[in-house]
């Protein structure tokens, strides 16, 4: 059984994401368009691609009212909505690997991320990097991914 408040955080989270989810229709900041088509396309998942990385350190609860985690990250929600979950490759060992997205900045826009780090002295020196991400999933929702055999199921 979980205790009372891991059921209020997950509650909250879930109710962030319905709402960033209602009325949502158009495409992520992150698609492209088929110069032939002018149809717009979603980045498909596992593909990487370059993102603008910095790390922070301050804060106790995300935007989707986690409290604040190593393995946590900020993105601008039209990219990479609350609740994706990245892999991040490409600047050592320390940095690289899975981050989910629980929270949103002011300053988070297009393809930058800000990953979660409890050291602020550390957060601080990491600056600001060019990493490969790559997404796994995008949003809470599993059948919001392209490609996902949920969302081809749902066809």
């Amino acid at each position: 059984m979980l205790a009372p408040s891991v059921w209020a955080s997950l509650l909250t989270a879930l109710a962030s994401a319905v709402l960033l989810g209602v009325g949502c229709n158009t495409a992520p900041a992150d698609a492209q368009q088929d110069a032939a088509s002018g149809a717009t396309t979603v980045v498909p998942t596992g593909r990487l691609r370059e993102f603008s990385v910095t790390a922070y350190c301050t804060g106790t609860v995300t935007q989707s009212g986690a409290r604040v985690k190593a393995g946590m990250a900020a993105a601008d929600p039209r990219v990479l909505p609350v609740g994706s979950t990245v892999r991040v490759d490409g600047q050592g060992r320390a940095y690289d690997g899975i981050y989910t997205v629980t929270d949103t900045g002011r300053e988070i826009k297009g393809r930058e991320l800000d990953l979660y780090l409890d050291d602020c002295a550390e957060a601080q020196q990491f600056g600001r990097r060019t990493m490969r991400v790559a997404v796994i999933r995008r949003g809470w929702d599993p059948a919001a991914t392209p490609g996902s055999p949920e969302m081809t199921q749902r066809r």
